[in-house]
């Protein structure tokens, strides 16, 4: 769990359907800053598969797009990224990536959920020396092909890989350039890519006990609750 913390069965919460299509749209305004064409804008392709993964209404989906473009009257997005740094429960680093139209309203909101969670606010750097800033894949293989992991990470110039999910779905490493790099050679070689973008991986995940890690789990959960919230990073075991 070094890398993104994924909130436990978010993909069917029923109360969560309205906070990810908010965060997709984020994402998608953002992302479509680089260009509204998702073949020459590899963050917007992405964006556009998890939208669409999320059965996001195809209007939403190219409004968002074109807002983000300046294809829209009014200007394009004025979404910013901020990036908070602190300490979960029982000193567990965390980091929190925000898309916001109002800085003051997320930095008040990041603060009082980390108050109330008993987690610790931190300056820029307070933790991120902690993380690496990597490229992360995630990719299924082909259908009714027994491959070596392994061996694919190598041909697509991925750099490590964690285990192979129950579903056989893989997350594959870069550097943080490359990852478009890797995305395309997967595909190339028949992988069903659902996510590429740049996240933290944190260097020392902490182990901690089941009590200690569902007051975690919780504080973390909470955080990412919070609509602003595109990702939380934890150096959890």
């Amino acid at each position: 769990m070094g890398a993104q913390w994924k909130q436990k069965n978010r993909e069917i919460a029923a109360g969560a359907k309205g906070r990810i299509m908010t965060k997709l749209v984020k994402e998608l305004t953002v992302a479509a800053r680089g260009g509204a064409d998702p073949a020459m804008n590899s963050r917007l392709r992405m964006a556009i598969e998890a939208a669409k993964k999320a059965s996001m209404a195809k209007e939403t989906l190219e409004r968002a797009v074109k807002k983000g473009a300046g294809l829209l009257e009014g200007g394009g997005a004025s979404f910013d990224t901020v990036t908070y740094e602190g300490f979960a429960p029982h000193q567990v680093p965390v980091i929190v990536e925000c898309l916001t139209d109002n800085k003051n309203r997320t930095a008040t909101n990041i603060r009082v959920l980390f108050n109330k969670g008993h987690g610790t606010l931190g300056a820029g750097g307070s933790v991120s020396w902690d993380f690496a800033r990597m490229g992360a894949v995630e990719a299924s293989p082909p259908a009714g092909k027994k491959l070596d992991p392994e061996e694919e990470a190598i041909e697509a110039g991925a750099q490590e890989l964690d285990p192979p999910e129950a579903d056989g779905s893989v997350t594959f490493y870069s550097g943080a350039t490359e990852v478009d790099l890797v995305s395309k050679a997967l595909a190339e070689r028949g992988w069903t890519v659902t996510s590429a973008k740049q996240i933290w991986k944190a260097k020392n995940p902490v182990a901690l006990d089941d009590a200690k890690r569902s007051e975690v789990e919780a504080f973390l959960e909470a955080v990412d609750g919070d609509d602003d919230v595109e990702a939380v990073y934890v150096a959890l075991a």
